[in-house]
Formats: structure tokens, C-alpha cells, sequence
């Protein structure tokens, strides 16, 4: 039975119910869209632009798309890694502007660290080459060289410009949460970043699946260069936050729709223990949880909740094996769910009906007794008709 609903319930409240496996008042919900969809949205509701600050110590998040946020409601806020970004000169190439705005890949409010360069790609934090690719209805980023292609052997990898944790500055996170909290009592996620996916981004997608077969000391050095600045960056944020973060958030893709991208032996015994790092931080602090991966995940699900995890995102409802109601009879009692809305088909080409009856079957589905937040199953598209996002939003979707 659903608690009385109550105008003094808070989104942050709303989640936390949620989130202990009780019915909250209605279903919390989250947003995260490519920024063709945040522009579309901001031009629809007449919402102005407002002059963001570049400097570091300047702007943390666009307030015009936090309007917006507003406007549908959302439960959760997300505070992220790559808000705090502030490297050595050293490490800035030459001919390089900072910029902190433009990165694609950005799906909320929050900005983004890129150094942009004269020939038009940009590098991020770990020395990603990002160039920008024109699609039929918006851009995306992709890698276009693998910076660590060439090493041979774990020497050759040191050579690459490793960040440390001291490249982050997060001395302003107090001020951001009480910007938040200024604004509402909202559930507050930290972003930590990713182990596998950062890692085979910069080495090359084939290479590093074959070094994991054939050279293991390649990836592990790299994934465990990367948890190192993972575990301190998460240790620093939470000894500045206290209480008032919510979750820890973490995301790697180790599988395909139909599959995992290796064997369950091999993620056990060279991803696992690096994940389990960057937990222990947050359980050491009784913070709950989130882990990211798309697509066939199933066959990890328990060991996942052993180590800790407490909210599974997207929930690729057409991915083997991650059918919502298996997932809550199977799995619901001990994790909770994120995502669900279809960003392939449903969202980009379905009607206002078809959005509104797959968020009323998941909520009814992985929302019952709790244990639910709303979102898309990724970053909505910029394919998606806008009327479509207003259907998947209806607060009258709800219940």
C-alpha cells in the first residue's frame, strides 16, 4: 500500500523511500539527454540562456537546464568527477582552451572539463582524442586514436601523462551541494567514473579484449591506474560531504544485448576486484551504491548485490535476460532499478500512448513496493519527438 501522499514529501525523501523497498507517495523519477534535447526543451519552454562563468572556481552546472529539471519534477541530482577538473599546466598541450560547456556528452546540467585544441578535436581529463561527428539529427563524440595503442609493454604505458589524484580540486563541492540545497531537497549522486571503459578507450576496443586473453599485466596496469584516482577522488568527496551525498555512482559496459563481452571468470578476476576497491570506500561510509552497464548483464546480477550494489541502471528491457518482471521476482527484494524507458524504439518512434503504457508498466512492474526510479534506459536521443519526453514526464504517469 502506497504511503499518504504529502505535499511536505521531498524528491530526496521520495527516492529514499523508493530505494528501501517502500511504496513512496508516487514514483521518483531522473533525466539524462543529449544536449539537442535540453536545447529543444529550453527553446520550448521560453527558458533564456543565461552567460555561464569558464573559470574554475566559476559555474558548476547551467542553470537554465536545472530549470528544466524543475519543470518535470526530477527526484535526483547528479554531481560528477569531471565537474573538478583542474590539471597541472603541464598537462594542457599547446595551443590549448579550456572549456567547460561544449562537451557532448554531457546529460545533465552539470559541465564538463575538455581541453579543445586548434585542429578541432578536444582531450579529456585521461587523454582521450574526441572528435565530433555529425549524425542526422545532432553530433556525438567518438575516440579517434587510441593513445596507448602502440605500448607493447608496461613500461611503455607509464609513459603515458597518468592523472593524479591532485588534478582534481573539489574544495568547492560544499558550496555546490548548498546550491542545491538552496533550490530543493533533492537525492544527490556522485559520479566516480569508470574502470573497464575508460581503460579499452584509450588503448583500442580489440587490442585491450585480446590483451586481457593474452597480456593481462597491459589492461590491469591501466585499470588500476585509473581506480587509484577513483578511490582517493571518492575518499576526498565524501570526507567533504558527509551525510549529505545520497549514493555513489559508478559505470562500466561489460556486455552486449545479447551476451557479457567476456566470461564471467575473466571480469571476476581482472574487473571485480577493482570495482570492490572503489565500493569499500562507500560502504566504509554506509553510502549505497549505483552501477551503470548496458545491455545482458543478468548473468552478473547476484555477485553484483553481494559486493554491494543497490540500484541497477538502464535495465534494457530487450537485452537478454533483463526482462523487468524477471529482473523484480528474481532480484527485487535486494536491488533496486533505474531506467526502463526505451531510448531505441519507443521513444524515437513510438506514440504518446506507446510512452505512456511502458512507463505505466514499469512502474508497475519494478515499482512495486518501491524499489524504482524512472528514466530512460540511456540519454534520450535527439531523435526523440519532444512529445514524446512530455508524455514520459506527465506527473498523471505517476502513481
Amino acid at each position: 500500500m502506497a504511503e499518504t501522499p504529502s505535499p511536505s514529501v521531498t524528491p530526496r525523501q521520495r527516492v529514499l523511500t523508493a530505494l528501501a523497498h517502500r511504496q513512496p507517495d508516487r514514483n521518483p523519477v531522473d533525466f539524462l539527454a543529449t544536449p539537442e534535447i535540453w536545447r529543444k526543451l529550453q527553446a520550448h519552454f521560453g527558458i533564456a540562456s543565461q552567460p555561464l562563468r569558464d573559470e574554475f572556481d566559476g559555474d558548476f552546472f547551467d542553470p537554465a537546464w536545472e530549470a528544466i529539471l524543475q519543470r518535470f519534477e526530477v527526484d535526483c541530482r547528479v554531481v560528477s568527477y569531471d565537474q573538478f577538473c583542474r590539471p597541472p599546466a603541464s598537462a594542457l598541450l599547446p595551443g590549448a582552451r579550456i572549456d567547460w560547456w561544449n562537451a557532448l556528452s554531457r546529460s545533465t546540467p552539470n559541465r564538463m572539463w575538455r581541453q579543445e585544441l586548434p585542429d578541432g578535436t578536444a582531450r579529456d581529463i585521461w587523454g582521450h582524442v574526441i572528435r565530433i561527428v555529425d549524425n542526422p539529427t545532432g553530433a556525438y563524440e567518438e575516440f579517434s586514436v587510441w593513445p596507448l595503442a602502440a605500448a607493447t609493454s608496461v613500461d611503455d604505458l607509464k609513459h603515458h601523462p597518468w592523472p593524479e589524484p591532485d588534478w582534481w580540486d573539489f574544495t568547492p563541492l560544499r558550496g555546490l551541494l548548498a546550491q542545491y540545497d538552496a533550490l530543493g531537497d533533492y537525492h544527490l549522486r556522485f559520479r566516480v567514473g569508470s574502470v573497464f571503459e575508460i581503460a579499452w578507450q584509450l588503448r583500442g576496443m580489440q587490442e585491450f579484449l585480446m590483451d586481457m586473453v593474452n597480456q593481462p599485466e597491459i589492461p590491469t596496469y591501466i585499470m588500476e591506474r585509473l581506480t587509484d584516482v577513483y578511490v582517493e577522488n571518492t575518499r576526498r568527496v565524501l570526507d567533504l560531504a558527509g551525510d549529505r551525498l545520497d549514493m555513489i555512482y559508478l559505470y562500466d559496459d561489460v556486455a552486449t544485448q545479447a551476451n557479457l563481452m567476456m566470461s564471467a571468470r575473466m571480469w571476476r578476476r581482472l574487473i571485480k576486484p577493482l570495482h570492490e576497491r572503489i565500493i569499500a570506500v562507500a560502504k566504509a561510509r554506509n553510502i549505497p551504491i549505483m552501477y551503470h552497464c548496458d545491455g545482458a548483464l543478468y548473468p552478473l546480477i547476484p555477485e553484483l548485490i553481494e559486493m554491494g550494489i543497490s540500484l541497477l541502471n538502464p535495465v534494457q528491457a530487450d537485452a537478454a535476460g533483463m526482462e523487468p518482471q524477471r529482473l523484480k521476482d528474481e532480484f527485487g527484494d535486494r536491488l533496486s532499478f533505474h531506467g526502463g524507458i526505451d531510448i531505441i524504439k519507443t521513444l524515437p518512434k513510438g506514440t504518446e500512448a506507446d510512452v505512456r503504457a511502458e512507463v505505466a508498466e514499469r512502474m508497475r512492474v519494478l515499482g512495486k513496493q518501491g524499489g524504482y526510479v524512472m528514466a530512460s534506459s540511456h540519454h534520450i536521443q535527439s531523435d526523440t519527438p519532444l512529445a514524446n519526453v512530455f508524455a514520459m514526464y506527465d506527473l498523471a504517469n505517476r502513481v
